[in-house]
């Protein structure tokens, strides 16, 4: 019974850490790969690297994002950060 005793924080430690850190990360990334899954053309998105467009082609993981009237730029589907709504 003291074996179990002693083992009682390191087992609530691990409980404590996952429903901090390991449940809220997996959600994030749950939502990420919906975001990703569902991109659409016509959205207006912002890239990791903080460049503003409009998706204008999808290839498979291939965005053709267009950023100015003439400029076109290729992502890696990956690359997009964030869908933006009609607020922003």
């Amino acid at each position: 019974m003291e074996r179990i005793a002693g083992f009682f924080p390191i087992i609530l430690l691990f409980v404590i850490f996952y429903f901090f850190v390991i449940r809220p990360q997996q959600q994030q990334q749950k939502k990420r790969r919906e975001m990703l899954a569902g991109l659409q053309k016509g959205d207006k998105i912002i890239t990791i690297g903080g460049i503003y467009g409009v998706i204008k082609d999808i290839k498979d993981d291939e965005l053709t994002v267009q950023v100015s009237d003439s400029v076109n730029i290729k992502f890696a589907r990956y690359g997009v950060d964030r869908v933006l709504s009609s607020e922003d």
